[in-house]
């Protein structure tokens, strides 16, 4: 879904939560409609907890900041890799969904899993939360373990 509703971005966390390996205790958003209700035609105001992605927040125990305003840079990794998927489907012709999806699955994969990143020591996100892990058990909800890779 391609929208920026607050009822799906909502859903997203749900399913985000699920998923993750991690226990989320903060999330960190811009101040986009989607995320908060803190601006009005009014002008500036205290979030009131009411909007979809807060009240899951809640219902999750998960505790929401809003990165400062007039601070884009704050979501610079995020762009980046948003980027990178842009790149990826401009520069690729799919037949169908089908074919889109599993370029994107396959893309994660290498990402997460053969692409060291700079930020994490020169180690690949898998490892970098797999030592993450190691160091600190009680942060995570299940175990994170390495995919066959490309090379093996």
């Amino acid at each position: 879904v391609n929208d920026k509703r607050a009822r799906t971005t909502a859903a997203f966390l749900k399913r985000v939560h699920q998923h993750c390996p991690v226990n989320i205790r903060i999330i960190l958003t811009d101040n986009g409609k989607e995320f908060t209700d803190r601006f009005t035609a009014n002008g500036e105001r205290e979030p009131t907890g009411k909007q979809a992605f807060d009240q899951v927040c809640t219902g999750l125990t998960i505790e929401h900041r809003l990165i400062p305003l007039r601070h884009p840079q704050t979501n610079g990794m995020v762009e980046r890799f948003n980027g990178r998927i842009a790149q990826l489907t401009r520069t690729t012709y799919f037949a169908n969904a089908t074919e889109m999806e599993t370029a994107l699955k396959q893309y994660l994969r290498l990402y997460n899993h053969h692409m060291v990143q700079r930020n994490l020591g020169h180690r690949t996100p898998i490892q970098a939360l797999k030592d993450w892990q190691r160091k600190q058990p009680e942060l995570f909800n299940r175990r994170v373990y390495d995919h066959s890779g490309l090379d093996t």
